[in-house]
C-alpha cells in the first residue's frame, strides 16, 4: 500500500514539476500587438480593427486573464454604463472580450477554463488555444469557429511586458 501511494505522490510531484515548467514560459503579462481573423476561404480581417488594445496574464499558481479591446470604440455618452443609452451599452459591449480564470497546458496548446466572462455563457466552458512562442511574441490561435456564418480562425499576437 506505501508502495502505490509513493508511486501517485511521485507522479503528482513531476506532474506539478512538468506544469511548472511549462507555464513559466507563459507566466507573466503580455500586450496585444495584432489580432486577425481567417475564413476557410482565406479571408483575412482585423478582428478588433486596426489598433486594437488588450492585455493577457498568467499567473504561477494558474490562472488567467484577459481584456481586448477594439481601435476607435466610441465613450458613452455619460459616465455611468448603466445610465447610458441601450445603443451605446450594446456597442461598448461588442467592442471587447474578457474574461478571467484557470489554465492548463497541454503540448502546444493553452486551455482557458472561463470563470468570469464578459458573455455570461462563457463562465464554465473551456476555450482552447494552439501557442506558437517566438522570442518575446506568443501567438495563440482559437479552435475553428462560425463567425459571420464562415468557419474561422482568429490570430492573436502578444508581446510580452518587461
Amino acid at each position: 500500500m506505501q508502495q502505490i501511494a509513493a508511486v501517485i505522490v511521485a507522479a503528482l510531484i513531476l506532474q506539478l514539476a512538468a506544469f511548472s515548467q511549462a507555464s513559466s514560459t507563459f507566466v507573466g503579462t503580455w500586450k496585444l500587438v495584432s489580432a486577425s481573423t481567417r475564413t476557410d476561404t482565406g479571408q483575412v480581417t482585423d478582428t478588433f480593427g486596426s489598433d486594437p488594445k488588450g492585455f493577457l496574464t498568467y499567473t504561477a499558481d494558474g490562472r488567467m486573464a484577459v481584456v481586448i479591446t477594439s481601435s476607435g470604440r466610441k465613450p458613452l455618452s455619460v459616465n455611468d454604463p448603466k445610465a447610458a443609452p441601450v445603443a451605446e451599452r450594446a456597442e461598448a459591449f461588442s467592442t471587447m472580450v474578457a474574461y478571467a480564470g484557470r489554465y492548463t497546458l497541454e503540448g502546444n496548446k493553452v486551455i482557458h477554463h472561463v470563470e468570469a466572462s464578459w458573455v455570461p455563457n462563457q463562465a464554465g466552458t473551456d476555450l482552447t488555444r494552439f501557442a506558437t512562442l517566438q522570442g518575446d511574441r506568443i501567438i495563440l490561435r482559437t479552435t475553428p469557429m462560425l463567425l459571420n456564418g464562415a468557419s474561422s480562425v482568429v490570430e492573436l499576437t502578444w508581446e510580452r511586458l518587461k
